[in-house]
C-alpha cells in the first residue's frame, strides 16, 4: 500500500516509552482489496492497536473485530458471524553492526528515525485470517444437511443386521475396546 493511503498508521515521532492504545474504525472498501469484500466484511471494522515501546524495541499488538456476512457451507443459508483476530509484531531499532537476516515476519527491524509505521496490510491479513475455513449453521433448523436429532440414539438402540460378517465385525470391535 502506498504511504498516502495508510488507514492504520501509528506515528512514532514523539511517542514516549510505555504502553499506548490506538483505536481505528474503517470499512472493508477502504482497504482497496476485493478479498475483504468477497470474504463477507460489509460493516464497520474495528482495529485496536496496543504499542508497548522501550528504548530498544517495540511490541505492537493488533486486535481486529468485525461482522461478516457468510453462507453455510452445507445448506447455503446466510449467517452473520462476529469475527475477532489478533496479531503481534516485534520491532527492534536498527543497531550498528551485524543484522540477523533469517528472522521471521513477526520480528522486524526499523530505523530509529522512523516517523511512523503503516499497519494497514497487517490489519488486512489479520481480518482475512479470522474468517473460519468451514462455516456451518448449527442453530438453523432449516439446515437439513446438518440437522441434529432431538432424540439422541445410543449404541444399544442400533441393532446391526444379522449375518456372519456383522458378527465378525462385532467381535473385532469388542476385542479392541
Amino acid at each position: 500500500m502506498s504511504k498516502e493511503r495508510a488507514l492504520i498508521e501509528i506515528r512514532l515521532a514523539g511517542l514516549s516509552e510505555g504502553k499506548h492504545e490506538f483505536d481505528f474504525t474503517c470499512n472493508a472498501g477502504d482497504f482497496d482489496d476485493a478479498a475483504l469484500v468477497d470474504a463477507g466484511f460489509s460493516k464497520a471494522i474495528s482495529v485496536k492497536v496496543i504499542v508497548d515501546r522501550t528504548d530498544s524495541e517495540m511490541t505492537v499488538t493488533l486486535t481486529t473485530a468485525a461482522t461478516a456476512e457468510l453462507t453455510c457451507d452445507l445448506c447455503l443459508a446466510p449467517i452473520t458471524l462476529d469475527l475477532n483476530g489478533s496479531y503481534r509484531i516485534y520491532y527492534s531499532y536498527e543497531q550498528t553492526g551485524g543484522q540477523d537476516e533469517d528472522r521471521d515476519e513477526e520480528y522486524r527491524v526499523i530505523d530509529s528515525n522512523t516517523l511512523s509505521i503503516d499497519l494497514t496490510e497487517d490489519a488486512r491479513e489479520t481480518l482475512l485470517l479470522s474468517v473460519p475455513m468451514k462455516v456451518t449453521c448449527t442453530d438453523n433448523p432449516e439446515c437439513h444437511v446438518y440437522h441434529q436429532e432431538d432424540e439422541a440414539e445410543t449404541d444399544e438402540d442400533m441393532t446391526p443386521p444379522a449375518g456372519s460378517l456383522q458378527d465378525s465385525l462385532e467381535k473385532l470391535k469388542n476385542k479392541y475396546r
